[in-house]
């Protein structure tokens, strides 16, 4: 019997268990042991670099309180290159898959449908080849602290997508680095973050993309595509990115709080979007109201550029950009409607605004101009001209300082959430810009590589 024992021990190698962590050595033994996993168990792919060669299939179930983590030895240092990635198929959940590092082939690595409460933590993904680094299907995902970097061919980053009608719901996407994606020559299909497809434009998700730093990031002419609505981004960083930050196509999109240095800046179409306490600087331009082509609401194919109509673009700071506030023009443009310029401080640049094409029942008021090429297209009655007294701070930001025309003069009970751009909150008066003069706490400021990513803490 004793001998028996030992036989059936021996068979247990190199797959090692002790109290629910189970440490392997090579990618059978991984598969082995994810099929094997309980509630609470730990796998752990020892150091090194390895070859796939097939899909690593992961359907287990973890809970809220006893996920199921698979993660390399040490952050980075355990690499899977090959044919084949990872795939979490339903009816997963709560599995956490952490500190790996990618190589394998693009549209390798994916969260399917059917799948929820899963987390992607701290991997770098450098994935070769035409298709997507990671692909969300799934609700009530995570992905955080990972390091997108150096993709050189054709397809998304990280792509959202869903099933039937529905987007991906209640995402949490934050802290991410997304890093070096080159000009891939002008075609469709290169953008760092899609969230969303026509097709799922007038679903709903109630997800949350914050705190992710976006650099030297170009692929096409769209960096971020939120093709959903109901999505909140805010204070994300987006640095030297030749590509824009679009709302393409949905409703309902909150978008405050970002910090806009050397890009083109913003470009709006859809209905009822929110664009607030964000800070632009040298950007051309800043901020695009976009020349509608269609009316979705009207029956327009979803994938027209459906007129923006409603959009409130409020207190932001804009500095020094080539140009400002732009409506573009278009052949047969519908252009836009109801849009609301207000409380805006814009300094620096070509003339404040600048629209061509239709601008039916627009809303302009408050706004602050300072050192522009005039107000161009805005009315008199929509600014004053006077110094905002920015002063530019030791991280390069130019914020409002004592005795500024700005402090209080925006007014109060606005219908968005009471934060500026460093997630102060504003009280009573609102400060006219992205900044409330304040000694409030800060939560949010323009970040930095080393605050986002997998080696981040």
């Amino acid at each position: 019997m004793k001998r028996y024992i030992t036989a059936l021990l021996l068979l247990q190698l190199p797959v090692l268990l002790f109290a629910g962590t189970i440490t392997v050595e090579s990618l059978p033994d991984l598969q082995k042991a994810i099929g094997q996993a309980k509630p609470g168990d730990e796998i752990i792919l020892k150091n090194g670099v390895y070859t796939a060669e097939t899909d690593i299939k992961i359907a287990q179930q973890g809970t809220k309180e006893q996920p199921i983590t698979i993660r390399a030895e040490r952050t980075g240092g355990a690499e899977i290159n090959g044919s084949g990635g990872i795939s979490i198929v339903s009816p997963a959940a709560y599995i956490i898959i952490s500190g790996f590092k990618f190589t394998h082939a693009a549209s390798k690595a994916r969260t399917a449908p059917g799948t929820r409460f899963c987390r992607w933590t701290h991997n770098v993904f450098e994935t070769p080849g035409k298709g997507e680094y990671l692909t969300i299907a799934g609700s009530d995902h995570e992905i955080d602290y990972n390091t997108f970097q150096n993709k050189t061919e054709m397809g998304r980053i990280l792509a959202i997508r869903g099933e039937g009608k529905q987007v991906a719901e209640r995402l949490h996407i934050h802290h991410n680095y997304f890093y070096n994606f080159p000009d891939q020559g002008g075609a469709n299909g290169a953008e760092t973050l899609q969230f969303g497809l026509s097709g799922f434009s007038l679903s709903t998700s109630n997800s949350v993309v914050e705190y992710n730093l976006f650099e030297k990031c170009h692929g096409e002419n769209e960096l971020i595509s939120v093709k959903a609505s109901g999505v909140t981004l805010r204070y994300n960083t987006i640095r030297d990115c030749p590509a824009q930050f679009t709302l393409r196509h949905g409703n309902k999109c909150e978008v405050y709080g970002n910090y806009f240095f050397n890009t083109p800046g913003i470009r709006i179409f859809g209905d009822d979007h929110h664009i607030f306490s964000n800070y632009f600087e040298n950007c051309d331009p800043a901020i695009t109201i976009g020349n509608g082509g269609a009316e979705v609401a009207d029956g327009a194919p979803l994938t027209s550029h459906d007129r923006p109509d409603r959009v409130w673009i409020a207190f932001n700071t804009l500095v020094n950009n080539k140009r400002n506030i732009i409506q573009p023009e278009r052949k047969n443009g519908l252009g836009s409607t109801f849009i609301s310029v207000i409380s805006n401080i814009i300094q620096g640049g070509d003339a404040a605004v600048s629209i061509a094409g239709p601008y039916t029942q627009p809303k302009w008021s408050g706004n602050i101009i300072f050192n522009t090429k005039g107000p161009g297209d805005l009315p008199e009655a929509g600014y004053r001209v006077t110094d905002p007294k920015l002063v530019k701070g030791a991280d390069g930001i130019w914020r409002l300082s004592k005795g500024s025309p700005a402090i209080g003069a925006g007014g109060s009970n606005h219908p968005v959430a009471a934060v500026d751009m460093e997630g102060q909150p504003r009280n009573k008066k609102w400060d006219i810009g992205a900044d409330q003069y304040s000694t409030a706490a800060t939560t949010a400021q323009a970040l930095k590589a080393n605050e986002v990513g997998a080696q981040a803490k």
